[in-house]
């Protein structure tokens, strides 16, 4: 990967090159569009009727003393101090880091003590039915672990059959982009669009026509839609045993209470909720409601 990423950068300049050429000839063949002189005429002739004044003949516009007095007069920003620019980048990035930094440091926390967490939820949980107990935390391990081997299994497929299909195109570096899709498909929904973005960038500078970058927009399309719409729900219901609207609602809620990353987080955590109504009886709604318990009988 630090080879690749090592060549893209000694590329930089020539894909810059091009990127700019395609910029100019687009900006230019709209420029001399047919549809643009009419629309920029009838805007004009529209905005001249709108400005008050006093009509002549004929409905002309003529303007007043006041506004023929007018000084225009613009007003500049003083330039931004590079502390200024790090000032308002800190605060942009603060909650999200904050929120970020939160959940690593409950996680490292609760694995780090995860044999003595586990013994103080039986003994509050499941004093008066300690076997109960011991199967429902056993049954949400099993599920978590297959949940996130299962998940890496398909990424690391979504991440290969990507790079082969960049390499057949003629994209560089492709070991470089499945990695990063393998790793963004862990995002749900925005995940792979992330991971779209710079392939196709590149597939833009690369290529100087646009048969290159249309190539991998669809194959991005093609091999997300098959993997998204079709394999990851099926496989979700069958190892996590949620519903396929539990999972869509599960991260809304979970991103809007926890942001990026609740919506890393939401299919983990509604699952544990899931598991928790299966087996205590006061929480028996959420499997009902959550669960796939319905859709089997």
């Amino acid at each position: 990967m630090a080879r690749q990423v090592a060549d893209l950068g000694k590329d930089l300049p020539r894909y810059e090159t091009t990127l700019r050429e395609k910029l100019k000839s687009l900006r230019t063949g709209f420029a001399q569009s047919s549809l643009v002189d009419p629309a920029t005429a009838a805007l004009n002739e529209l905005s001249k009727e709108l400005e008050p004044g006093v009509r002549g003949e004929g409905g002309a516009a003529i303007a007043t003393t006041d506004q023929q007095c007018l000084i225009p007069v613009e007003v500049r920003q003083p330039p931004e101090r590079p502390l200024d620019a790090l000032q308002r980048i800190v605060s942009a990035l603060l909650q999200p880091l904050t929120t970020t930094g939160i959940v690593l440091l409950l996680v490292i926390f609760i694995l780090l003590q995860r044999e003595d967490i586990r013994d103080r939820v039986i003994r509050l949980a499941g004093s008066g039915d300690i076997e109960t107990t011991t199967i429902a935390l056993n049954d949400a391990t099993y599920r978590l672990s297959l949940l996130f081997l299962v998940q890496s299994v398909i990424n690391a497929s979504y991440g290969i059959v990507i790079a082969l299909g960049l390499w057949a195109i003629g994209v560089p570096s492709p070991v470089l982009w499945v990695v990063l899709a393998a790793l963004m498909r862990f995002v749900p929904y925005i995940g792979a669009v992330l991971a779209a973005i710079f392939p196709l960038l590149l597939a833009a500078a690369v290529d100087p026509g646009w048969s290159m970058a249309f190539a991998v927009l669809a194959l991005y399309l093609v091999v997300d839609s098959a993997v998204g719409h079709m394999l990851e729900p099926w496989v979700q219901g069958q190892t996590t045993g949620l519903s396929p609207l539990a999972i869509i609602v599960s991260t809304i809620f979970w991103t809007a209470l926890w942001g990026p990353i609740g919506l890393l987080l939401a299919t983990p955590l509604t699952m544990c909720l899931v598991v928790l109504g299966r087996y205590v009886d006061g929480l028996a709604f959420l499997d009902v409601v959550l669960g796939r318990q319905m859709m089997n009988r």
